[in-house]
């Protein structure tokens, strides 16, 4: 049996309750979540210091969405599977959240956001799961619509496993129609496990599609995680999970009227295992 889950079964059946929490609580699979969103949001090229209004799309239980708030961003997530919403609404994430299929397109006003992530998503187009589906009518619904509330400045990331080379020429070709230009950067493209597909889309015009990491254009081998926490350090914001970026996030949560806990001498300290 074929290990890849978009051939199991349809995204909203396979990500059902127990999978949904499965994949919140397995600690390896949220680093590489976190891992892969930090990635998308840099081949973004945001403003540098501002606050941008994103969709993640396949938002699933939020985690992408928390990589989002942490770097100030704020944020609109779509999913198919009402488990991982319901998931991502107990774990109290920032973001407004809606369940929608992405094959049936992105429903709002023209120009709304300023750019969008999309990890471990894209692929699930690339199938029928129901009679009535067709993926390529499907995927140009999707890129259309999604071209239709974009800024004309904004770029749009999709971290994807595609099966094969057709399937890349399937997304790539579909995407094109829908008017946006770009195309597919490669990570690690030498490297079994770390190999990572982006498929990066512009709304305004031809520019040269960013480097993959570990390419022979790429000389810095350095782990991007710790490239990125070096330039945290460098443009100010604090470390995630330091008590600085404890205090900064709850504070967002008061002014969005939230309750938060009474900050105290341990808020941001580790306690050690507490049994």
């Amino acid at each position: 049996m074929s290990r890849r889950p978009e051939h199991l079964a349809p995204p909203e059946v396979f990500y059902n309750d127990e999978e949904a929490r499965k994949y919140t609580q397995n600690s390896r699979m949220m680093d590489i979540q976190v891992q892969m969103c930090e990635r998308a949001i840099e081949l973004l090229l945001l403003p540098e210091d501002e606050s941008c209004f994103l969709l993640d799309i396949g938002c699933g239980s939020g985690l992408s969405g928390s990589v989002l708030e942490d770097q100030g961003h704020v944020w609109i997530g779509v999913d198919i599977s009402p488990s991982m919403l319901n998931v991502a609404r107990e774990r109290e994430v920032e973001g407004d959240l809606i369940l929608n299929d992405m094959g049936q397109g992105m429903s709002f006003r023209a120009g709304s956001f300023d750019g969008a992530v999309s990890i471990s998503a894209l692929q699930w187009l690339c199938n029928a799961d129901k009679t009535s589906h067709n993926p390529v009518k499907r995927l140009y619904k999707f890129f259309s619509t999604l071209f239709a509330c974009l800024s004309r400045s904004a770029r749009a990331v999709f971290q994807f496993y595609p099966e094969n080379s057709d399937q890349i020429e399937l997304v790539t070709t579909q995407a094109t129609k829908a008017g946006f230009y770009g195309g597919v950067v490669v990570d690690y493209p030498n490297s079994t496990k770390a190999k990572k597909f982006f498929l990066v889309l512009m709304t305004g015009g031809v520019t040269t599609l960013p480097k993959g990491l570990g390419t022979e254009e790429d000389s810095n081998q350095v782990n991007y995680n710790s490239k990125r926490e070096n330039m945290r350090k460098a443009k100010g914001k604090p470390l995630k999970k330091s008590r600085d970026w404890i205090l900064e996030k709850k504070e967002r949560r008061k002014r969005q009227g939230k309750d938060v806990r009474t900050n105290t001498k341990y808020t941001g300290r580790y306690r050690g295992d507490r049994f």
